[in-house]
């Protein structure tokens, strides 16, 4: 794990004795938004969906979750969403006192586990960078050119683009309809600009055309 790397080797041992994994089961939930913060969660494999319910009934995916990402860093005393199991997952638990304990003796360790902090707040920025998009057609685009990035962080390939979430999914994160997402795939697909070789994958087939429909500043 990425938090491993800010201790030494003899001190490792130290983490893995608070440590303690976790099984989810395709849309278990792991924690509910407003429950008191008792443990921070490592994603081992899987994936995660964060959502928050509207007042309408309906919800707001905020992002998902890929292996490596952890859950509850940036949050205060209670969880600020609610995490579910896309798939089946494993996680690994901290508890929060424990974890607390740890970094004060290893500065390295709070000093990675701020890093972290920071980078989950940029992936919530770059997801209202998303919904702000004006035309569904360049959400789409936005999300599958932004998940291809995250999944070649974390060392996932991205050839094809793998989609383990739903439609449904998607349009919540997007905050568009189904019929909207799916009208926005087939737009993309009859552009030659992606290929859709089943509902859980996408080849894209000329990235500095997406990039363009996006409107993001990255590499082509």
């Amino acid at each position: 794990m990425a938090i491993c790397d800010a201790l030494e080797d003899q001190n490792v041992d130290r983490l893995e004795r608070i440590m303690t994994a976790r099984s989810l089961q395709a849309n278990e939930i792991l924690v509910e938004e407003g429950d008191p913060r008792q443990k921070v969660f490592s994603l081992a494999s899987g994936m995660l969906r964060l959502y928050s319910d509207l007042p309408d009934g309906r919800r707001q995916i905020a992002g998902f979750l890929l292996p490596g990402d952890y859950l509850g860093l940036a949050d205060d005393d209670t969880y600020s969403q609610t995490a579910e199991a896309v798939i089946p997952s494993t996680l690994c638990a901290f508890p929060i006192r424990d974890m607390d304990a740890l970094m004060e003796e290893f500065p390295r360790l709070k000093d990675r586990l701020h890093v972290m902090t920071r980078t989950a707040l940029k992936q919530a920025r770059n997801s209202q960078m998303v919904l702000g998009r004006l035309a569904p057609v360049e959400k789409v685009a936005s999300f599958l050119l932004m998940l291809s990035a995250r999944l070649e962080e974390h060392g996932q390939s991205t050839d094809p683009l793998p989609l383990v979430m739903t439609r449904t999914d998607i349009a919540d994160y997007l905050g568009l309809t189904i019929e909207t997402v799916s009208r926005s795939f087939t737009k993309l697909r009859m552009q030659g600009l992606i290929r859709l070789p089943d509902s859980h994958l996408v080849e894209i087939v000329n990235r500095r055309a997406l990039i363009a429909v996006a409107g993001l500043d990255l590499p082509a």
